[in-house]
């Protein structure tokens, strides 16, 4: 049944009620009757229901009581669910003793609806596209599994539901849909023209690859906006002109100066990326075959059906890269296990840019690395939003580059655009001229688009920059800290070390080490020449009027290139500034930590030295303790060794003086080549005290 959807409000001064259920619009009149929409004041459910005229024909009943049964028995996310007729309703509505038909209701409207809308004159976004394919897909598959053909599929008989994160088609209006009986054909039907298979108009047997010729209509208007084969036609010249298409020919149409055209590929514009395109096309080629027979069948793959052509094709994880050098687009089919090495080397062969120079970047500023998988900046649609007009991208940079200089290659044109641009005083029919006006918004549209994704990119530079001075400012004020540390412990040591240097002098002979340390403490004197790090930088009726506004938009779109790119090159410059700072920040803030390391290592080893000449004396002045006279007073003598100046081994002369307090306690006085000491030991609790005399 043909539906033609407008909403009628019910008076909403005294609506219509059944119980809770309360009726609130008519969605709509078709052939068989009309369809309204009732809401549960209780529960606030939604339901279609579908009522059926009073003067249909036998035959036409037997149809609406068969769509009531095949609508009941099936379950499927993209076939619209049959729901029970709220209790009296059907005595209360029926104006025939027809059942009524109780369905979901969709609120998002049919595919006609939508495709309606001026954004989708040139057809649908690819993502919208896809998830079209997916859903109906599944749907014929699911209704071919049952053995039921649909035989009137078409964008009026496809209702879109909002799911939690995407659009749902679904099938509706199964009025006109075939139970397969034994034979598998079909000899009988009443359809939509201008999308039956053209087994359907010659009334020959046929099976369910007529739904296989709808769907590829369908498709094909979804991508370019209208339908592939000549279609403001009628019937006979339509069948008769169709019948000379070859068999890989998926577009037939009627240029400007009314020349039939026969095409492989789909015609420009539309917003499918150049990878998807070309395996849209092979398919679409399956799909559209005059042969019913050999519709839908690929014999050169396996498996060889439409439908599981169509899933490796959904099943593609999709990377869309903008070379910023160019600002274009390039697409790429990734594997699960491809790392973003592999995907640069793909890259490299398409742009000249050897991967060592690629930097990856997402839209927030963060760079791929080239261990990461490369799947994780792959598009999901089955969690997107087709809609969506900023699809994910990965923006492309060349480190080796600070100059970025317009690389504008001039867009083709649309055809339709091409020819008024040639003659601007050509008259146009109205079904041209709409799609030339379709053909002239989208270029400008287009344009727009992409200027929006080179902010993108110039944003996603921006905040890697932002991210690198971050880390440049860290490393900067860590630098600043230690070196603030390293300063104060290194006066500490060279005050401690020109009091020992003092001492020394006052030594008879050589000193125990502490020259060589200070020569090597010299080398990291407030006046040592640290790198200079430079401070944060910033830099600061026909369609002549169309094309005349096509013109203006390129041009303006050219001027506006030039300056972006003049921005995007100082940011680029502030960059490898950045990045050429923050290794050589990062080396000075190491050399300090190795100099701090140093300084503790040499004060360590002078107080090490210290104490182990005092441990030596209060050995050697135990000994004398033991004697037995009481009052004893020695002077005794002994050698240690210890390094010079020159880092070698040396003899040098300790002398302490004992003098004997008592049987538990003594003093002693030690002189170590000049410097002296007077350590006091308890010889019962087994403690030295060590000072200098003042």
């Amino acid at each position: 049944m043909s539906v033609t959807w407008h909403r009628i409000v019910v008076n909403p001064t005294k609506p219509l009620s059944c119980g809770s259920w309360e009726l609130k619009e008519r969605l709509g009149t078709g052939g068989f009757g009309n369809v309204t929409r009732w809401q549960n004041k209780d529960t606030e459910e939604q339901i279609a229901i579908k009522q059926c005229r009073q003067e249909l024909s036998e035959r036409s009943k037997e149809r609406w009581c068969l769509e009531i049964q095949i609508m009941k028995r099936l379950d499927h996310v993209n076939v619209v669910a049959a729901r029970e007729v709220p209790e009296g309703m059907q005595r209360m509505v029926a104006t025939n003793d027809l059942p009524l038909l109780a369905m979901e209701y969709c609120q998002g409207g049919d595919l006609r609806k939508y495709l309606n809308l001026f954004e989708n004159c040139c057809g649908m976004r690819e993502g919208s596209v896809l998830i079209l394919l997916r859903d109906i897909s599944l749907a014929l598959t699911y209704l071919h599994k049952k053995r039921i053909i649909h035989r009137d599929l078409k964008p009026e008989n496809i209702v879109l539901q909002q799911g939690e994160k995407r659009l749902i088609h679904k099938i509706i209006d199964l009025g006109y849909a075939k139970e397969l009986d034994q034979s598998s054909l079909c000899t009988s039907f009443v359809g939509t023209l201008q999308y039956l298979a053209p087994e359907l108009i010659e009334r020959q047997k046929y099976t369910v690859t007529v739904d296989y010729w709808s769907f590829g209509t369908l498709v094909v208007e979804c991508i370019i906006g209208y339908r592939p084969f000549l279609p403001t036609w009628q019937p006979v010249p339509w069948h008769n002109k169709l019948m000379h298409k070859q068999n890989d020919d998926i577009v037939v149409y009627e240029d400007l100066s009314g020349e039939v055209r026969f095409s492989k590929h789909l015609p420009q514009p539309n917003h499918l990326n150049s990878l998807l395109l070309e395996k849209m096309e092979r398919w679409l080629q399956l799909m559209l075959k005059w042969s019913p027979k050999e519709r839908g069948k690929n014999h050169k793959a396996k498996p060889s059906d439409c439908f599981s052509q169509l899933e490796i094709i959904l099943q593609l994880k999709l990377v869309h890269v903008l070379n910023m050098m160019s600002a274009k687009i390039l697409s790429y089919s990734v594997s699960d296990d491809e790392t973003v090495a592999d995907l640069q080397l793909r890259i490299e062969k398409d742009t000249d840019i050897p991967a060592a120079n690629q930097e990856l970047l997402l839209e927030a500023g963060l760079a791929l690395e080239p261990n990461g998988l490369a799947t994780q900046c792959a598009i999901d649609y089955t969690e997107l939003d087709g809609r969506r007009t900023d699809s994910p991208l990965v923006f492309l940079f060349d480190r080796s580059s600070c100059s970025y200089e317009p690389q504008f290659t001039p867009r083709t044109l649309p055809e339709n655009i091409r020819f008024v641009q040639a003659d601007p005083c050509h008259l146009l029919a109205y079904s041209p001229l709409r799609r030339t006006c379709s053909q002239a918004w989208h270029t400008i549209r287009s344009l727009k688009e992409d200027w929006q994704r080179l902010q993108q990119g110039q944003k996603a530079a921006i905040m890697s920059l932002l991210r690198h001075n971050s880390s440049l400012s860290k490393q900067k004020n860590e630098m600043v800290s230690m070196h603030q540390r390293l300063m104060a412990k290194l006066d500490f040591f060279t005050t401690s070390l020109h009091i020992d240097m003092d001492k020394y002098q006052e030594q008879t002979a050589t000193g125990i080490g502490i020259i060589s340390q200070k020569r090597h403490v010299d080398r990291f004197s407030p006046d040592f020449p640290f790198p200079s790090i430079c401070s944060d930088q910033r830099c600061p009726g026909n369609g002549q009027e169309l094309v005349h506004l096509v013109v203006q938009a390129v041009q303006f779109y050219e001027k506006k290139l030039r300056d972006f790119y003049t921005h995007l090159s100082k940011t680029a410059v502030c960059r490898q500034r950045v990045m050429e700072l923050l290794p050589k920040v990062e080396g000075v803030v190491q050399k300090m930590a190795e100099s701090e390391q140093v300084l503790m290592s040499l004060q360590e080893k002078r107080q090490r030295e210290l104490w182990n000449l005092l441990k030596v004396a209060c050995v050697r002045t135990h000994d004398i303790s033991m004697s037995n006279d009481p009052r004893v007073a020695a002077i005794i003598s002994f050698q240690v060794n210890l390094p010079n100046p020159q880092g070698k081994l040396s003899f040098f002369c300790v002398k302490a003086r004992l003098a004997v307090e008592s049987h538990s306690f003594y003093t002693v006085s030690v002189v170590v080549t000049g410097l002296k000491w007077i350590i006091a030991t308890d010889t019962s609790g087994g403690h030295a005290y060590a000072k200098t005399p003042s």
